[in-house]
């Protein structure tokens, strides 16, 4: 590879940050030893701005492009947001209705075996979302729980690195 421009971040598939390179885990730096670094990258990621600045923090986060694009949401350089896994709320759902068919059958129960027995000439009972009142029917039930669930796309763990080193990148 060429001299890269200061600060640019790459991916790489090792254990380690090559020579004049550090990994984007939000190291906080001086500024002193590092002045050309700051002044691209500022307190965008952390830091004093007095005395320290931070490294962009990649673990376990995917990028993103800044800006908006159409019909999309706007993010703003160094902005950190989303969860690796959410619960699932009652509050989280539209309203809607559950329908509840007792199917008809007009066989004899079997009253050994009392599950699974259905009394004849059932009905189908339904109600809107919004209904008061006395029902009457049967119960759905409750199924789920409260369990948080993964939401990640597909991944692959891989090391993001900065440039530590290089050109500095001129503004067109």
């Amino acid at each position: 590879m060429s001299e890269p421009y200061l600060g640019m971040i790459i991916i790489v598939p090792y254990n380690f940050a090559p020579r004049g390179w550090a990994f984007c885990a939000g190291q906080i730096l001086p500024i002193a030893q590092n002045t050309a670094l700051f002044s691209l990258l500022g307190t965008t990621f952390g830091g004093n701005g007095q005395t320290t600045f931070a490294l962009p923090d990649l673990r376990g986060r995917y990028p993103i492009g800044v800006g908006q694009g159409p019909g999309l949401s706007n993010y703003d350089l160094g902005q950190v947001a989303g969860k690796e896994n959410v619960t699932l709320t009652v509050n989280n759902l539209a309203p809607h209705l559950h329908t509840f068919a007792q199917p008809s059958a007009n066989v004899a129960a079997d009253a050994s075996k009392p599950n699974g027995n259905i009394p004849a000439n059932a009905v189908q009972y339904t109600a809107p979302a919004n209904a008061n009142g006395v029902m009457g029917g049967g119960n759905t039930g409750l199924t789920g729980g409260a369990a948080p669930f993964d939401i990640h796309p597909p991944y692959l763990g891989l090391n993001y690195c900065i440039a530590l080193e290089g050109i500095f990148p001129s503004r067109n």
